[in-house]
C-alpha cells in the first residue's frame, strides 16, 4: 500500500466515528435518561477543557519516536473511554467515559493530519486526497447509522464508535506509516501570546468567528433529538446531516476557488457567515417541514465552512510576523473549545425549557458575530488570498 492510501484507511476510520458520533450522540444520551441540562454538560465538557487538554496531548505526543504510536494510543483510549460511558448509566462515570473518549477523539485529527502533511511533503502525494476520503465516510456514517437506528436500539450508535476506534487502533499500529517525530513541535512563546491578546482587531476577529461557530452547539448537540421529536425518522436525520457536509465538499472544491479569483474579502465571507446562520438558526428555531430542512441545511456552507475560511484569513492578517503559529491556536481554541464548550453548556436548558426554541439564542449569538465583524478595522489588502488549511468535517 502507498503512503496515500494507507493515509485514506485512517482518515476513513477515524471520521466513520465522528460521522456518528457527531450527529447522533444527543439521541443516543438522551436514550440513556438524560436530560437536556446533563446531555450539555456531557458534550461541553471535553471541548472547554481543549484549552488544556490539547497542548498536553501534543507535548505527549513529540515524544515519541514514531507518530503512529501516539495516534494508535488514543485511540485505544478513545474506545475505552466511550466502552465506559456504554457500560453504566451512573452520571459521573458516562461523563468520565464521554470525557475521555471525546477528548481522545477530537486529539487525533491534528495528530493524523500532520502525519499526512509530512509523508505529502515526501512522497509527494496529495494531501486533499486522503482527507478527502475521511468527509466521503463521515457522510456514508451518516446515512448507515440513520438507516439502522430504523430497526436497531439506539445503542448502536455507540457500538459503532467504539468499534470504529478499535479498527482505527489496529491500522494506526499495523498500517500508517512508520514516520518519525524529527524534532519536537515548539509551544507558542508567552510573548507572542502577550501581544496577540493585547491586540484589538486581533481579539475582535476571534470573538467575530467564535460566535458564529459556537451557535453551531445546539444544532450539534439536540437536532437529531428535536427532529425525532417532529417526527421526522433517523434516517431522514441522517441524510440531512450528510446532505449539509456534500453541500460544504462542494462548496471547497468549486466556489471557493472562484471566490478567490474574483477577490470576496475574508471580512465580506464573515460577514456573509454570520447572516446565513441567522437566517438557519431562526427558521429551524420554528420547526420548518422536511421539505425546508433541505434548504437550510444547504446554508451549512455558508454558516460553517465559510467563516472558518475567513477566520483563517483574518487571524492570520491581524497577527504580527512570527506569531501566526499561536495566532491560530488562540482561535482554534476559542471557536472549537471555549465559546463552543459554553455555546453547549448552555443547550441543555435551553432544550429542556424551549425544545427548538433554543435555536433563538444560537441566532442571537451569530448576531452578535455578525456585529463584531461590522466592527473590524480592515483596509481589504489581500481579500482574494488563498486559505491555507484543508477543509475538515464539523466536530465536536
Amino acid at each position: 500500500m502507498t503512503a496515500s492510501s494507507r493515509l485514506s484507511l485512517q482518515y476513513v476510520l477515524l471520521f466513520g466515528a465522528t460521522g456518528v458520533s457527531l450527529p447522533f450522540a444527543g439521541l443516543w444520551l438522551g436514550g440513556q435518561g438524560f436530560d437536556g441540562v446533563q446531555i450539555g454538560v456531557l458534550l461541553a465538557a471535553p471541548m472547554l477543557a481543549r484549552l488544556a487538554t490539547g497542548p498536553l496531548i501534543a507535548q505527549w505526543a513529540d515524544r515519541f519516536r514514531l507518530r503512529r504510536t501516539p495516534i494508535a494510543l488514543l485511540g485505544i483510549v478513545g474506545s475505552a473511554g466511550y466502552a465506559l460511558a456504554a457500560a453504566t448509566d451512573i452520571f459521573p462515570l458516562v461523563a468520565a467515559g464521554w470525557f475521555i473518549g471525546a477528548t481522545s477523539a477530537a486529539a487525533l485529527i491534528p495528530l493524523v493530519d500532520v502525519l499526512n502533511l509530512t509523508t505529502a511533503r515526501r512522497e509527494g502525494h496529495a494531501f486533499s486526497v486522503s482527507r478527502g476520503f475521511g468527509s466521503a465516510a463521515f457522510v456514508v456514517a451518516n446515512v448507515i447509522m440513520g438507516a439502522m437506528l430504523l430497526q436497531l436500539p439506539v445503542d448502536a450508535v455507540v457500538v459503532w464508535v467504539i468499534l470504529a476506534g478499535l479498527l482505527f487502533t489496529l491500522a494506526g499500529w499495523c498500517v500508517l506509516p512508520p514516520d518519525p517525530v524529527s524534532e519536537p513541535a515548539s509551544a507558542p512563546a508567552r510573548g507572542d501570546t502577550r501581544r496577540l491578546l493585547a491586540d484589538s482587531r486581533f481579539m475582535i476577529a476571534i470573538l467575530a468567528v467564535g460566535c458564529i461557530q459556537s451557535a453551531h452547539a445546539f444544532y450539534y448537540g439536540f437536532s437529531a433529538l428535536i427532529w425525532k421529536n417532529q417526527g421526522i425518522s433517523e434516517d431522514r436525520t441522517g441524510l440531512l446531516w450528510a446532505f449539509s457536509v456534500v453541500v460544504e465538499i462542494g462548496f471547497m472544491w468549486w466556489v471557493e476557488p472562484w471566490r478567490r479569483r474574483i477577490g470576496i474579502g475574508a471580512r465580506t465571507m464573515l460577514l456573509i457567515g454570520a447572516g446565513a446562520a441567522v437566517l438557519r438558526w431562526l427558521a429551524l428555531a420554528f420547526s420548518p417541514p422536511l421539505a425546508l430542512l433541505w434548504p437550510l441545511q444547504a446554508l451549512h456552507a455558508l454558516s460553517f465552512a465559510v467563516t472558518y475560511l475567513a477566520g483563517i484569513q483574518l487571524v492570520e492578517r491581524f497577527s504580527p510576523p512570527g506569531t501566526h503559529t499561536a495566532a491560530q491556536t488562540l482561535s482554534s481554541v476559542a471557536s472549537s473549545g471555549v465559546l463552543m464548550g459554553l455555546a453547549t453548556l448552555a443547550s441543555g436548558p435551553l432544550y429542556d425549557r424551549f425544545a427548538q426554541g433554543g435555536y433563538l439564542a444560537m441566532a442571537v449569538l451569530a448576531a452578535i458575530g455578525g456585529l463584531a465583524a461590522l466592527g473590524l478595522r480592515y483596509d481589504g489588502a489581500g481579500a482574494g488570498a488563498t486559505c491555507g488549511p484543508q477543509w475538515r468535517p464539523p466536530q465536536p
